[in-house]
C-alpha cells in the first residue's frame, strides 16, 4: 500500500501511523486525488432514479471513497472487476490526506448523508469506527464469498465488534523489515549480505543500536545510521504485544514499561547521532532520501515504494531488506460498506472480489501492499516479486515471514494521538538536544491534553 501514513500498520494487530505520515506515503506510492463526495452516483443512462437502486436499464456506478493512493486503479482491479461485472461500472473519489478525509468520514457516517457505497478505514482509525459508528456499516462478514479464515485472525478481528459484527474487509499490512544501502554499510565496514545483517541486531532493537554505533565509526561523510528517531520508535513499538492500550481499552501508555523502554532507547539513538533530525514524510525528510543521508530505514513493504519516489535515479538497486530484530506491523486499511447505502449488495460482492488472495496478491506485485490474507503469499505474484530499490531481493517472500510473526496488538481510537505525540513532541526534542526525560515530559504533556486527561 499505503504505500501509506502509512504509513501506507500498519499497526498480526498492528500498530497505525500518525494520519499526516500515512498519507504523505500513500500520495507517495503513487510514484511506484479530490475531497468526498456527498451522496452516490450512477451513469445517468436512466439508472439513478429505477427502483432497483441504479441497477435496471443501465450500469450501476459503484463509488468509493478513499484516502491517498490506495492502488486498486492503478493495479488495473477495477477495470478487471467491470470486465466480470458488465452491468457494474466503478468511480473512486480520493481525498488526498487522510487527516481531511477521515473527520469527514465520520460526519458523514454520524449524519448518515454523503457517504459513498464503500469507503476505507485506516488501520489506526478502526477501533474508532468499530467502537462508535458500527451500527452504521453492514456486517460484511455475512457477504456471499466471504470467508474469516481468508485473513490473518488478528486483521479480522480489528474491524469487529464484541458482539461478533465484522464492519470492515483488511487490505492490506505492513509487515516490518529493516532496509539499508548496501554501498553505504560497504563504506562503513558493516557486511552487506542480507543473512548477515539481520544477524547483526536479530532479536533486540538495542543490537540495531549497537549496529549504528558500529556504522558511525567510519560512516561515509554526511551520512547517518537511521532516517529519525520517529521511525525508530514507530519500529520498536510496533513490534510490542501491547502499546498504548490494554485488552480492556484503558489508556496505558505511561505505565507500559515497553513503551518507556522505547522512548530511551531511541533518545539513546538520537544522543549519539545515529539517527537524523528529521521528521518523517516531510520535505526535508524527503531531500535526505533524494541525497542518500541515511543509510537504515523501518522498511514495511510500501516504504519501497516511498523510496523509489523520493530517490535519485542512481539509487536503484543499491537498497535491500534484512529482518528487523523483532517482527511489527505498520499500516494497514480496511473497505466497509455503509448500511443504508443505495447498492450494498453490489458494493459488498464487489469488496469481497477486492480483497480476496489473488486481487491483493495484484495490489502488491503493481503498488506494494501486502496481502492481509496468507493465501496470498504462496502466489507467484508475492513469492516472485521484486522491486526496483532492492534488485533481486525476494522481497514477498522476506515480508510474507515477517507478516507471520507479528503480535496480536490492541488498537485504541486514540493510537495515532499517542504515536504521533511520543514522536513529534517526543524523541525528536533528543536531536535538537533535550534530554531524554525532559522530552518525555513534553510528550506525555501533549498527548494528556490531546486526550483530554
Amino acid at each position: 500500500m499505503r504505500a501509506r501514513t502509512l504509513p501506507p500498520s500498519r499497526l498480526r494487530s498492528s500498530g497505525g501511523t500518525p494520519i499526516a505520515r500515512r498519507a504523505a506515503v500513500l500520495a507517495a506510492v503513487a510514484a511506484l486525488g479530490a475531497g468526498l463526495l456527498t451522496g452516490c452516483a450512477d451513469d445517468g443512462k436512466g439508472a439513478a432514479g429505477s427502483p432497483d437502486g441504479g441497477s435496471g436499464g443501465g450500469r450501476t456506478t459503484l463509488t468509493l471513497g478513499l484516502f491517498g493512493t490506495m492502488g486498486f486503479k492503478e493495479a488495473g482491479l477495477y477495470t478487471a472487476y467491470e470486465k466480470l461485472h458488465p452491468d457494474i461500472r466503478i468511480q473512486e473519489n480520493v481525498t488526498e490526506r487522510n487527516e481531511n478525509y477521515y473527520p469527514a468520514l465520520v460526519n458523514h457516517l454520524t449524519t448518515n448523508s454523503g457517504l459513498m457505497d464503500v469507503q476505507a478505514v485506516e488501520v489506526g482509525n478502526i477501533a474508532e469506527v468499530v467502537n462508535t459508528q458500527a451500527a452504521k456499516l453492514a456486517d460484511v462478514s455475512k457477504a456471499p464469498g466471504v470467508d474469516k479464515s481468508a485473513w490473518l485472525d488478528w486483521k479480522w478481528q480489528q474491524a469487529t465488534t464484541q458482539d461478533g459484527r465484522t464492519v470492515g474487509l483488511g487490505t492490506d499490512i505492513g509487515p516490518m523489515a529493516i532496509c539499508y544501502r548496501k554501498d553505504l554499510f560497504r563504506k562503513a565496514g558493516l557486511p552487506t549480505d542480507r543473512e548477515a545483517v539481520g544477524r547483526l541486531w536479530a532479536g533486540d532493537w538495542s543490537k540495531l543500536v549497537a549496529a549504528g554505533e558500529a556504522y558511525k565509526k567510519k560512516a561515509p561523510q554526511g551520512t547517518s545510521f537511521m532516517d529519525s528517531p520517529g521511525g525508530l520508535i514507530n519500529a520498536i513499538l510496533s513490534s510490542e504485544k501491547d502499546r498504548f492500550y490494554d485488552s480492556s481499552g484503558k489508556v496505558v501508555y505511561k505505565t507500559n514499561p515497553a513503551v518507556r523502554k522505547a522512548f530511551d532507547l531511541t533518545a539513546k539513538a538520537a544522543q549519539e547521532g545515529l539517527v537524523q533530525s528529521q521528521t518523517q514524510f516531510q520535505p526535508s525528510w524527503d531531500q535526505t532520501i533524494a541525497n542518500s543521508r541515511f543509510a537504515t530505514v523501518a522498511c514495511p513493504p510500501w516504504m519501497l515504494g516511498y523510496l523509489k519516489g523520493k530517490s535519485k535515479a542512481d539509487a536503484a538497486g543499491k537498497w535491500d531488506v534484512a529482518a528487523a530484530p523483532r517482527s511489527g506491523n505498520w499500516g494497514g486499511t480496511f473497505l466497509t460498506v455503509p448500511a443504508g447505502g443505495r447498492h450494498v449488495k453490489q458494493a459488498e460482492a464487489f469488496i469481497a472480489w477486492l480483497t480476496a488472495p489473488a486481487q491483493q496478491a495484484k495490489l502488491f506485485a503493481v503498488q506494494g501492499s501486502f496481502p492481509s490474507a496468507p493465501a496470498a503469499y504462496d502466489l507467484p505474484a508475492v513469492t516472485g516479486a521484486k522491486n526496483a530499490m532492492t534488485g533481486d531481493a525476494p522481497i514477498g517472500r522476506i515480508f510474507a515471514a515477517a507478516a507471520k510473526a507479528i503480535p496480536v496488538q490492541p488498537i485504541g481510537p486514540k493510537d495515532q494521538i499517542i504515536q504521533q505525540g511520543l514522536t513529534d513532541n517526543g524523541v525528536i526534542l533528543v536531536t535538537k538536544g533535550k534530554s531524554a526525560d525532559e522530552a518525555w515530559r513534553t510528550a506525555t504533556k501533549t498527548i494528556d491534553n490531546n486526550l483530554e486527561q
